[in-house]
């Protein structure tokens, strides 16, 4: 009984971890790989993102950005955007400076000001429905407290039952006198 206990609990926490590691990666790792995660926060660009999904930007060259593309840029010091390339705008005066106009695919009218290459984080490359409602969680307290703790919890899951359990095999065997006096196995007694 307590193997098939042992073993749907070893199934658990397996799919349990794979969970958690699977999340980590969509969250995090795909920075290795030189992906930036952002979660939509607006419904601008509906249908293309909805409200909630994350959305994976790739770094892209300023210089190649052509009208219909979508770009992820910072409006201001504190605000990240996702729209769509109306028009790209150079400069007459310097021909290495670039603006964009741009506009959410849900909006009415373009935004209100160009976006300057230097402000350009990149383009979308793909995006994960309501995954983001998570990420934005997870990011700000009290969520980040619940992560931690989900995580301790999850690691003594998997500890504790290998702290506890020990094998039969393992344990050193009691010795009992026989009516002579004679030390003998718990097998061999129960030979007898």
């Amino acid at each position: 009984m307590k193997s098939n206990i042992r073993k749907i609990w070893d199934v658990f926490t397996s799919i349990l971890v794979a969970g958690v590691v699977i999340l980590a990666v969509l969250l995090a790792g795909v920075r290795l790989v030189g992906l930036e995660v952002y979660t939509v926060l607006s419904g601008s660009m509906e249908p293309t993102y909805h409200t909630g999904s994350l959305i994976y930007v790739q770094d892209v060259d300023p210089y190649e950005i052509e009208a219909g593309q979508v770009i992820t840029f910072l409006l201001d010091e504190d605000t990240v955007a996702t729209h769509r390339v109306v028009e790209v705008l150079p400069d007459e005066n310097d021909p290495t400076v670039v603006r964009f106009r741009t506009k959410g695919d849900a909006n009415d009218a373009e935004d209100g000001s160009p976006v300057h290459y230097k402000n350009v984080l990149g383009s979308p490359v793909f995006s994960i429905p309501q995954l983001g409602y998570l990420a934005n969680y997870i990011q700000n307290p009290p969520g980040t407290y619940i992560a931690i703790s989900v995580g301790a919890i999850l690691l003594l899951l998997i500890l504790l039952p290998e702290l506890f359990s020990g094998d039969e095999e393992d344990k050193p065997k009691k010795r009992r006198k026989n009516a002579k006096g004679e030390k003998k196995s718990a097998d061999e007694t129960a030979e007898n």
